[in-house]
């Protein structure tokens, strides 16, 4: 049976490929989001990315309402600063995976705290793009193992 992964990405995740290089990658969100689709298997994604904090709350409203059978998020810079993101997340009864393709520890020290880890079920940063993958797949043994 098919389940449904919402994979969720915050404000300037579009810039991708082409946007400080030398942290996140040359790889574009397109090239992402074909990975992803690879990952899932049988499995359907729907693959998003917004700068506006309340279309991504909205989204993941979208996604606890529909019943879809987890997420993975790059909440990206609104990760350390959103507490409607947080609240939106606290109400989804699923697994949620957060993502960072730098690791964020590493940063500077604004980026160090994220209010998304405290509902996370995991947290993957620092994988590059190959962590969205990454996280799909995870997200998939975990929907197995339940």
């Amino acid at each position: 049976m098919s389940r449904t992964i919402h994979v969720l990405n915050g404000p300037n995740l579009n810039r991708l490929g082409k946007r400080e290089p030398e942290i996140y990658g040359r790889t574009t969100l397109a090239e992402i989001e074909a990975m992803c689709r690879e990952a899932a298997g049988e499995d359907t994604i729907v693959f998003r990315q917004t700068n506006y904090e309340g279309q991504l709350v909205e989204w993941i409203h979208e996604a606890t309402d529909g019943g879809a059978a987890g997420i993975v998020i790059n909440p990206a810079g609104l990760t350390f600063t959103s507490i409607p993101l947080l609240d939106a997340l606290k109400m989804f009864p699923a697994p949620i995976i957060e993502l960072h393709i730098s690791n964020i520890h590493k940063r500077e020290p604004i980026y160090h705290r994220s209010l998304v880890s405290s509902v996370a079920t995991a947290v993957i940063a620092g994988l590059g793009a190959r962590g969205y993958a990454t996280a799909v797949r995870s997200l998939r043994e975990m929907l197995d193992a339940a």
